[in-house]
């Protein structure tokens, strides 16, 4: 039986470009996961009412950059929706650091003190992770459950219906995502993971900031303040 989509809390413009994958068994067999893994008293993040976060935070209409993270924070109070950020008075993630001593060194960012990216997505910046939730202290844990077909199927409705996006891929995870992108009419941003274990592995020194502002200056539109 479909899934009743008036149900799902996510921005309007989104639903109705997304409304065929709703449709799909697999996005049954998600919400059936899920709740599985409830009656079993395991913890979720992020909770509920974040899943959706990212989208319902950049409309459809709106999106300018989209930048891919794997799966969610998992650890407590840490994960909202938003790939690499954590909600306020969270202790920084080793790999937001990274990300901002780059931005730093990129274009002299004033490094913050909050970890919450949320003023972000109001710029058109589409902070997605491929997996959209994570079971407790259990890194990864919910890459098989079909949310991946899921968000494959965002990302190629956004490289089909729009122009001159900018798509940022860290790491060899999110670089496998380049498939589903047409780099003709796209800017694509490759670089190693923001992790501690790879950051100086191809992350520092690729200036994913500047190019940014670059690529949408060269087509007329308004860049991003990077310092929001």
């Amino acid at each position: 039986m479909p899934l009743d989509i008036t149900a799902i809390q996510i921005e309007p413009s989104r639903k109705e470009v997304l409304r065929d994958e709703f449709q799909h068994s697999y996005f049954e067999q998600i919400k059936h996961f899920l709740q599985k893994e409830k009656s079993e008293w395991k913890t979720i993040f992020p909770e509920g009412k974040n899943i959706f976060n990212a989208f319902n935070s950049t409309p459809f209409d709106e999106v300018k950059v989209v930048i891919l993270g794997q799966d969610p924070y998992h650890g407590a109070g840490e994960a909202h929706g938003l790939c690499f950020s954590v909600q306020d008075g969270v202790r920084i993630p080793p790999s937001l650091q990274n990300i901002y001593k780059e931005l730093h060194d990129d274009i002299g960012f004033s490094i913050p003190k909050t970890w919450n990216l949320t003023p972000r997505t109001k710029q058109g910046i589409f902070l997605l992770n491929a997996t959209l939730t994570v079971c407790k202290d259990q890194a990864n844990s919910h890459k098989d459950i079909g949310r991946q077909r899921f968000t494959d199927a965002v990302i190629k409705k956004l490289s089909d219906a729009k122009n001159h996006l900018v798509f940022i891929l860290r790491g060899a995870f999110a670089q496998q995502k380049i498939m589903l992108i047409d780099t003709s009419k796209h800017l694509v941003i490759k670089s190693a993971h923001p992790s501690p274990f790879s950051a100086d592995k191809g992350f520092f020194g690729s200036k994913p900031f500047s190019k940014t502002n670059a690529w949408l200056r060269e087509h007329e539109l308004k860049e991003i303040d990077w310092q929001i």
